[in-house]
């Protein structure tokens, strides 16, 4: 970047005789009349309106009321890892025109800048601003502009800085418009309490609002919502109005779904009671806990989870599974007495699937080769032991992210591609029956809000956010979703403070990361949808020897409050309230056995 220069004193005394000139000839006022036309054409650029106008990355900004340039308040942006806090807004600009671009900053590598000017775009910075500092930079619009983006950032991983009284000078354009409405509105999946909607994008609108029985229901910034909380076997009609600065659209016309009687039913719910308790039984294995039996687990056990089908080798596909050996477990049950068990379970309206992978038990489906060899042996084992359907648990290195391939929803990584494969062929072949669960680790699912694979210039871990492209496009066959909230570092949730594991707060922010959708590395434009809240249950250790992260019952239900009721929040505000959240997911049965059956029990209370 340039060194600011010392104005020169030859061209000050040209500008002085100039303006000599001009006052003798009359010319001045004229120029006076002709630069009144100029004004402050920012919106909102002291913020004194909250971020009305703005548009802040991964939910970056935010208005506080000290400190303040002017007024009561001003712009905190809060930069994090992959995310360098860009707030902007787009200005209706006449097209062969100059502009002043002023904005009042704090706080250390501060930019202001202008982009999409027509001709070249500008930004001015700081490194350091203690106390408020103006920066100040122009630009000339090209001959066909009409609008120009406006913003200012900070640094990726520094601490916050600050802005206001932001201006933007020169002549005004022609007013934004509201966007078109919006078409191609469609009904996607349908609960007994909810229903997806999705529709087409409407060229410059920068939100959208979804209207149940002409009644505003939400407000969301992509092209799908789902709408929850309604009754069972009724009629709802949904029309959608896409949204901009300078107002809304018509509504779109209706489109009309009626909710399913119950839970199941190829819905997504596969059978399950409103609220159900998912555990995983240590079937081929045992470990400090002990062995229990089948036909030992308690009726409180929606969805028993048996751990776990694992492969020959990290890339054959080939998946077995059987049960733990005498020798390791003595009181192990007969391979008939086990499938009876299961029948029984099955029976009393309980559901038995194969998880494969855990943290011992690597999955690469790195060729089609091994993508088919996982569906025949995985179908072998389903068929063998008659069970309901899969839990995908794959850990440590059996997803990651090849380099280049930086967006979840259109994934080209072999792993990813051929698991999403395998598992669609799967549903494929069972039917609407099929129940899929996966437990992936927070480092595969919320950390996407951070990081995404290997980073748009490498070098971050490739596993980050791997599991998203795998849960996004299997979202219309995912039953549930059970994240492990243990065994985890520190995650940073949608208000972009970090949170730990062991109390309400993190079980009550990763939660809300996945009701509420975010957007993938802090890219606004790759924003992964919000799942259905009956397709979320919230993983947890039935006690502190099953692993990091436990959390007492008290905490459980304050979480489970927060989530369901809005109450015992603490100090995260949730973006939503979520009666039809599933239920809870253990590691494991035979812990929580151990554990006096703590975990289940307060389960039990707390739905009743």
């Amino acid at each position: 970047m340039e060194r600011s220069r010392r104005p020169a004193l030859y061209p000050r005394l040209v500008a002085a005789l100039a303006a000599a000139v001009l006052t003798a000839s009359g010319l001045v006022a004229a120029a006076q009349t002709a630069r009144a036309a100029d004004a402050d054409i920012a919106r909102n650029g002291n913020f004194e309106s909250g971020l009305s106008g703005w548009s802040c990355t991964a939910g970056s900004g935010a208005v506080v009321s000290t400190p303040v340039h002017g007024g009561g308040g001003a712009l905190k942006g809060t930069p994090a890892g992959s995310d360098n806090a860009k707030c902007s807004q787009t200005v209706a600009v006449q097209p062969n025109s100059a502009y002043t671009l002023s904005a009042w900053v704090q706080g250390s590598y501060v930019y202001l800048g202008a982009s999409g000017t027509g001709t070249t775009d500008v930004s001015t910075w700081t490194p350091s601003a203690p106390g408020w500092q103006q920066l100040t930079t122009s630009f000339r619009t090209g001959p066909s502009t009409s609008s120009v983006t406006v913003y200012t950032h900070g640094w990726y991983g520094t601490p916050a800085y600050y802005a206001d009284d932001l201006t933007l000078v020169g002549p005004g354009g022609t007013p934004a418009q509201p966007p078109a409405v919006p078409t191609g509105l469609r009904a996607g999946s349908v609960t007994s309490s909810s229903v997806a909607l999705s529709w087409s994008p409407v060229t410059g609108a920068t939100g959208y609002t979804v209207y149940r029985g002409g009644t505003k229901a939400l407000d969301v910034s992509g092209t799908s919502a789902t709408v929850t909380g309604l009754s069972p076997s009724t009629a709802y009609s949904f029309q959608v109005a896409a949204t901009n600065a300078a107002g809304a659209s018509a509504l779109s016309p209706a489109v009309s779904a009626t909710t399913s009687a119950t839970g199941g039913g190829g819905d997504g719910g596969g059978g399950l009671p409103a609220h159900a308790l998912v555990g995983y039984l240590h079937s081929s294995f045992a470990n400090g806990s002990g062995y229990t039996r089948m036909a030992d687990v308690p009726a409180s056990w929606d969805v028993i989870n048996l751990a776990f089908g694992e492969p020959t080798s990290v890339t054959s596909g080939d998946i077995r599974f059987s049960l733990c050996p005498v020798a390791e477990c003595p009181n192990v049950e007969s391979a008939a007495e086990f499938k009876a068990a299961i029948k029984a379970k099955q029976a009393a309206g309980k559901k038995v699937l194969i998880s494969i992978g855990g943290a011992n038990g690597q999955v690469q489906l790195a060729t089609t080769a091994a993508r088919d060899t996982f569906v025949s042996s995985v179908s072998r084992i389903i068929d063998e032991y008659g069970l309901n359907g899969l839990d995908i648990d794959f850990e440590g290195h059996s997803l990651s992210l090849n380099t280049g391939d930086t967006d979840f929803r259109s994934p080209t990584t072999p792993v990813i591609v051929n698991l999403i494969s395998a598992i669609k062929t799967l549903k494929a072949k069972y039917g609407a029956g099929f129940v899929l669960t996966m437990a992936p680790e927070t480092f595969f699912v919320q950390l996407g809000y951070q990081y995404y694979g290997s980073g748009p210039w490498g070098g971050q871990d490739p596993r980050a956010g791997a599991y998203l492209p795998v849960i996004h496009a299997l979202r219309d066959d995912l039953t549930l979703l059970h994240v492990q909230d243990y065994n985890s570092g520190s995650i940073m949730g949608l208000d972009n403070q970090y949170h730990s594991m062991g109390g309400a707060d993190f079980h009550i922010a990763m939660t809300d990361m996945l009701l509420t959708g975010f957007p993938v590395a802090g890219d606004t434009s790759k924003v992964f949808p919000a799942l259905r809240p009956d397709q979320v249950a919230i993983g947890l250790p039935a006690s502190t020897q099953a692993g990091n992260g436990h959390t007492s019952p008290a905490e459980v239900n304050k979480a489970l409050n927060c989530l369901t009721k809005k109450t015992d929040c603490g100090s995260y505000q949730t973006h939503g309230t979520w009666p039809a959240l599933r239920g809870l997911m253990t590691w494991s049965i035979n812990w929580d056995r151990f554990n006096q059956w703590e975990f289940s029990r307060n389960f039990d209370a707390y739905f009743g």
